[in-house]
């Protein structure tokens, strides 16, 4: 399936709300996950279904349920009857084709973003979605699979980090959205050294397989900036959302997304830049390399015209030739030849042709 774009016959014709999973299934089962905390305690456990917490949600806590794997719809429409979440809410959730974006509802603000990791083996960049719904006192997940991406964040939470155990759902969401886009920068300072190592042999070895490597590597920040720059325009409108549900006091920290998205934004377009000038640099090393070739050819082509113009004066079959019965004829011709040939030679060398 294309990285770009997917398949979404499976929503053609269907009404606005219809849960269909449009994506590739990266899970046999979904999972469910819950922490429970506050100031003083923390609970986590998994779930089997998500009705076992819809009866003792606390007010004086906050609860962040983590869904990983969105090809079932049931426990997500479960999630979305309990928490009173917009059902076009719930359809973006099961599209993972999405755009990153931020929307405001009545109960909640709601963060798409991608999540992404290198194939060390194919070396190609691979993105997850990541839907976020932040409210009141709960923060939700929805995640492609299981990844250990948020176990940071989980630990600072165990280990009772004072700003984020007395915070609430919105600085939780800025932690892991933290967390994402420390990624971005981190993915384009890997594929960026080794955009940087292309240069060191570009010119003294510009092989067959360089326009190959300069294209994928294109195709891969094409690729990383379709999802970093709708990152950035998304959390531009955090500022600017009425619900209150993410506080004053937290929005410095989504200031800081935005820098950092920025950082990485300016890096990508930078090696993207750099990729287009190797491209022409080993074009024209390619063809100055070519043009050596031919100079060379082109002196010896020069040369070898007068010899052989001296040659075929002295091998044609006329019976009246002067010097045809002269006993040094031979090698007479020989040595002019070997004169005009070394005196062509030291003209070139003179005027720099070689």
């Amino acid at each position: 399936m294309a990285r770009f774009l997917k398949k979404t016959t499976k929503s053609r014709g269907l009404p606005p709300g219809t849960l269909v999973f449009i994506g590739t299934r990266k899970m046999e089962q979904t999972r469910l996950r819950m922490i429970d905390y506050n100031e003083s305690s923390i609970v986590e456990r998994e779930l089997t279904d998500i009705s076992e917490c819809a009866a003792n949600i606390p007010d004086n806590t906050v609860t962040w349920i983590n869904v990983d794997g969105l090809h079932n719809p049931e426990p997500i429409e479960k999630i979305g009857q309990l928490f009173g979440l917009d059902p076009l809410m719930l359809e973006d959730i099961m599209d993972s084709s999405q755009r990153p974006k931020v929307d405001e509802y009545d109960n909640c603000v709601f963060m798409i973003m991608k999540m992404l990791r290198i194939d060390e083996a194919t070396k190609r960049i691979y993105a997850e979605q990541l839907s976020v719904a932040i409210g009141k006192n709960f923060l939700i997940t929805f995640q492609e699979q299981v990844g250990d991406v948020f176990e940071p964040v989980r630990e600072r939470l165990r280990n009772n980090r004072k700003r984020i155990r007395s915070s609430g759902p919105d600085y939780l969401a800025y932690a892991l959205l933290d967390t994402v886009t420390e990624n971005y920068i981190r993915i384009t300072e890997a594929l960026g050294t080794q955009v940087e190592e292309m240069d060191n042999y570009l010119l003294n070895n510009p092989g067959k397989t360089v326009p190959a490597q300069i294209n994928r590597y294109k195709q891969e920040f094409n690729y990383l900036r379709r999802c970093v720059r709708p990152a950035y325009e998304a959390l531009l409108k955090i500022p600017k959302l009425e619900s209150g549900l993410i506080k004053k006091h937290t929005l410095p920290y989504y200031d800081d997304l935005d820098e950092m998205l920025v950082k990485a934004a300016e890096g990508i377009d930078t090696y993207r830049d750099m990729l287009s000038d190797q491209f022409n640099l080993y074009h024209t090393t390619v063809s100055s390399k070519m043009n050596d070739i031919m100079k060379v050819l082109t002196i010896f082509a020069a040369i070898f015209i007068p010899l052989t113009f001296i040659a075929g004066v002295y091998g044609t079959n006329f019976d009246h030739v002067p010097e045809l019965h002269y006993k040094y004829s031979y090698f007479i011709m020989l040595s002019v030849m070997f004169v005009i040939a070394a005196g062509m030679v030291v003209y070139f060398r003179k005027n720099k042709w070689f």
